[in-house]
């Protein structure tokens, strides 16, 4: 219709349809691809420069004037070359056209389940072959990339946190794994029963646990002890005190929890008193752990009830 912009078809955000009534003047052409490029962390494709109207000429006149700068064939930034991390990621996916989605260790950046990395980006593609190599990216081809494991985040197609994670798996050291796995419940984006096994198993957290008490020269505790009805991770029975070292799986398994908390307070009214650890305490914070296991055994013994 005269007088109208065109709409840029294929995304929801109403920031690409820039569309004026008849009668109103266009907007420009500059200001357009402007309002893309701010909805996709500063890179716009050959195509929808041309939906805005601006031709391979006009292309190629604001790459020489430094208003668009190649990122990869067909893929531009726009007013500046110096893309952040989710401008890589962007810039990729456009590169790979439709079915490309940002995975493996760069869709665990963009989730933020793990540092976002200044090196390749990885993109999955569905099948086998039909895409050639393009710098600055890693591609995997997939068969089972389809519509239910990829979603945007952030504007960016992307696999989801399930499938990032499987993918994830089979590419970093296990700690790196475990980590991401870790910050994923933490933030809600997956549920326990979405990780297919045991991510640490109890006997490893308890080796931790116990390596901590080691280097720090504490009492050592009796471990998987009778205690009453209850079998408990640690034991210091002379000190009455218990402590318990919660997996991966207690992030989100809220029956483990309430019974967890039933537990507790048994033990308590027992004489005992009940710590309570969590995986990332253990790996990452063992300063609070021993600053709380000395403050509790450094006490003189106590006589529990039981």
């Amino acid at each position: 219709m005269k007088g109208e912009w065109p709409v840029l078809e294929g995304e929801n955000d109403r920031s690409w349809r820039v569309i004026h009534r008849m009668g109103e003047k266009p907007a420009k052409c500059d200001l357009v691809v402007a309002q893309i490029a701010a909805r996709q962390h500063g890179v716009v494709s050959a195509e929808q420069l041309r939906a805005a109207r601006i031709g391979n000429q006009g292309i190629y006149r604001r790459t020489k004037a430094g208003r668009l700068h190649r990122v990869h064939r067909g893929v531009y930034a726009v007013g500046h070359s110096k893309l952040g991390f989710e401008g890589c990621c962007m810039a990729a996916v456009l590169a790979l056209g439709d079915g490309a989605a940002v995975s493996h260790q760069s869709a665990a950046g963009v989730w933020g389940l793990l540092p976002s990395s200044a090196g390749f980006v990885d993109i999955t593609v569905p099948g086998d072959g039909g895409r050639e190599r393009r710098r600055g990216i890693r591609i995997h081809r997939s068969f089972t990339l389809v519509a239910g494991v990829t979603t945007r985040r952030k504007g960016i197609a992307v696999t989801k946190p399930a499938r990032t994670l499987q993918d994830v798996r089979r590419t970093v050291p296990q700690p790196v794994y475990r980590r991401a796995v870790r910050r994923a419940l933490d933030l809600g984006l997956i549920r326990s029963d979405q990780v297919s096994e045991p991510d640490l198993t109890r006997s490893e957290l308890e080796r931790l646990f116990l390596g901590i008490c080691r280097h720090h020269r504490l009492p050592q505790p009796e471990v998987n002890a009778r205690l009453g009805p209850y079998e408990v991770d640690f034991l210091w029975r002379d000190r009455a005190l218990v402590v318990e070292t919660d997996g991966f799986r207690h992030h989100s398994d809220r029956a483990a929890f309430e019974s967890d908390r039933v537990r507790d307070a048994d033990v308590q009214r027992f004489g005992f008193r009940v710590l309570r650890f969590t995986y990332r305490q253990v790996t990452e914070d063992r300063t609070s752990v021993v600053a709380a296991l000395r403050d509790l055994l450094g006490e003189r013994p106590l006589t529990p009830n039981l």
